[in-house]
């Protein structure tokens, strides 16, 4: 269970879901442990966030466990995506913990948001990978089949023709030097996901695909804070089991950041 996700599924208002898919890590596996890390990661916070006067234990989080992948993952999205569409269904926001990050897709078909929002070091702007069309570098891709526009932050790595791509109109990258100063105006319901890879290596490393050059943690929470309020769900994925739990530490301290937030 994730620490302070105290309430039954019939009186919660978030809803924290494992989704440990690790099939097409590209460099450096683990996602599966993602899960597993981000819930260990959570056991030493303080209940308490100044910032909003709140207590996690009374957010109204429930932890509905892991749904394990299958061989098949177009299948296992589909299960997915149900799952979080039910539960979604029943009033509570969803909070994905990854698994690759390819888990978003299903999230995405889930809630069917007018707005993406991403924290991420790749583009993930192609249309396959290794000959893979469901890769966890194809997630905007897919993303823009769904919403309106894809705003990714902090992406500093990609292909030639996925740069092209993001210039298009329903495509807005801001590079990790202009995050900070990043100022959100979109309205409508927007989903936000947060690949831990988007921070620098140095704050954390255990990722499958780290890129230096990287965001620096504050500044990540500052956008998590600032999107929450308008957010449908959210997701942390591409955390590992690679260091001694800093990586997912962050993940689980940006989860706790959205709840407080979102629920205000």
């Amino acid at each position: 269970m994730f620490p302070g996700a105290v309430a039954d599924r019939d009186e919660g208002s978030f809803a924290v879901v494992g989704a440990p898919l690790d099939a097409s890590t590209s460099f450096r596996p683990g996602t599966r442990f993602g899960p597993r890390e981000l819930r260990h990661a959570a056991h030493p916070f303080e209940d308490y966030d100044q910032s909003t006067d709140s207590c996690f234990t009374d957010c109204a989080v429930y932890d509905h466990g892991d749904i394990h992948p299958t061989d098949d993952v177009s299948e296992y999205l589909d299960f997915l995506s149900g799952t979080l569409a039910e539960l979604a269904g029943e009033g509570l926001t969803p909070l994905v913990l990854g698994g690759e990050h390819t888990v978003t897709i299903a999230a995405l078909r889930a809630l069917d948001p007018d707005v993406y929002v991403c924290l991420d070091a790749h583009l993930d702007l192609r249309e396959s990978y290794a000959g893979n069309p469901l890769s966890h570098a194809t997630v905007t891709h897919h993303a823009l089949d769904i919403v309106d526009e894809a705003i990714i932050l902090g992406a500093r790595s990609g292909s030639k023709a996925e740069y092209e791509r993001a210039e298009v109109a329903d495509v807005t990258l801001v590079e990790p030097a202009d995050v900070p100063s990043w100022e959100f105006d979109r309205s409508g319901d927007l989903y936000l996901s947060v690949d831990i890879d988007a921070a620098d290596p140095g704050f954390a490393p255990g990722t499958g695909t780290p890129e230096p050059f990287g965001l620096e943690p504050p500044t990540m929470h500052d956008v998590v804070r600032t999107v929450a309020p308008e957010a449908v769900g959210f997701d942390v994925v591409e955390v590992n089991d690679r260091d001694d739990g800093q990586t997912a530490a962050l993940g689980a301290k940006l989860l706790r950041a959205f709840v407080y937030e979102n629920g205000q």
